[in-house]
């Protein structure tokens, strides 16, 4: 007996997409959500900052506001508020004395690693009702959207108890996706 093949619905590139744009934002909104609630009190623009110098250290205080989208007085406000709270240092430029490059702080480093640790155990949770066979789909949905669209290349290890299968270390970075945060 041959077995009846599904081709036209869920192949479709255009039925792909849509189900992406479907599940996608609210996977993020859940995420911002989670990670809004741990960022010690910070504004939302100086979160956003502080991330933007963890992926990209000795950036510029001109890439803060591309970033923010706001106009360099007031990037430079919301650095100063980082700077002066401990969480940002300002440094000289290495390649030209006349800027300013911008570092974060073992104390902002433990402000992030703090939100994204609490996040990852959040979307812990919420993955512990699905299935076996759920959670490997979704491992393999997402080792495709990555080949499609990038990754951040959180690095692995090998479980604890030696069987090979990669995990995210415990030091966790910050997902590209939350760049909006």
């Amino acid at each position: 007996m041959q077995q009846l093949r599904l081709t036209t619905e869920v192949e479709a590139p255009r039925d792909c997409a849509l189900e992406v744009l479907d599940a996608v934002p609210p996977i993020i909104w859940f995420i911002r959500r989670e990670m809004r609630a741990f960022r010690k009190g910070l504004s939302l623009a100086q979160f956003r900052t502080l991330t933007l110098i963890h992926r990209q250290p000795a950036a510029s205080l001109s890439a803060v506001a591309d970033h923010l989208g706001a106009s360099l007085p007031t990037a430079s406000r919301v650095v100063q508020g980082l700077v002066q709270q401990g969480l940002l240092a300002r440094q000289g430029s290495r390649t030209d004395r006349r800027q300013l490059s911008l570092g974060i702080t073992p104390q902002g480093e433990a402000v992030l690693q703090t939100a994204w640790s609490s996040t990852q155990a959040r979307l812990t949770e919420q993955m512990r009702d699905l299935s076996p066979a759920q959670r490997q789909a979704v491992l393999q949905a997402m080792q495709v959207l990555k080949g499609v669209f990038g990754a951040l290349g959180i690095p692995r290890k090998k479980n604890a108890n030696g069987n090979g299968k990669a995990q995210a270390e415990e030091q966790i970075l910050p997902v590209e996706a939350l760049e909006s945060l």
